[in-house]
């Protein structure tokens, strides 16, 4: 069976699971999320932990149940802390500010870009060339953050653009004549 799913999700404090058929849901201090289980796997709660297994013992339900135990985990965690992403802001004139459910971004284009947030997610800019992005979905705030970082990658020369605060880019040696 894989090693993700031999683990149990324990359930923190203030976090209620409800299971019905196939469909997972949760409830937290963040928020309410669900997920719909693979008909292959199954979930059984008890004593405040949830464990996933195969239906059927074959290749397929145990990859399965790894990657459903890792979506029931996503989905515990984040309605009990929630998920953030911090993205940077490298470059001269590189700008972010956040209003309300927009944000406006300054890139070095003759425009600027205005990117419309989704319901669900928050962005906050603690200073102009940093934002984050939070939520209880993990697959919205990555992809709120990936959305935002596509407007102006970081280019491979300079390092200019917009990068996870965390990445790391491998600079280019400029071309020699």
């Amino acid at each position: 069976m894989s090693r993700v799913a031999k683990q149990p999700v324990t359930l923190p404090k203030g976090v209620t699971v409800t299971v019905s058929g196939q469909e997972v849901s949760a409830k937290g201090p963040i928020g309410n999320l669900a997920v719909v289980l693979h008909g292959s796997v199954k979930l059984v709660q008890e004593d405040g932990q949830l464990t996933v297994s195969p239906v059927k013992e074959n290749k397929d339900g145990f990859m399965m149940a790894g990657t459903m135990r890792s979506l029931v985990n996503n989905l515990v965690v984040g309605v009990s802390s929630g998920w953030e992403k911090k993205l940077t802001l490298v470059g001269v004139g590189y700008r972010a500010q956040a209003q309300g459910a927009k944000v406006n971004l300054t890139l070095g284009f003759s425009h600027p870009v205005v990117f419309d947030v989704p319901q669900g997610v928050t962005v906050e800019t603690p200073s102009q060339t940093e934002i984050v992005v939070k939520g209880a979905d993990k697959q919205a705030v990555g992809q709120v953050a990936a959305e935002l970082r596509a407007y102006r990658s970081p280019e491979p020369y300079k390092g200019k653009g917009v990068r996870y605060a965390d990445e790391q880019i491998s600079l280019k040696e400029a071309k020699k004549k």
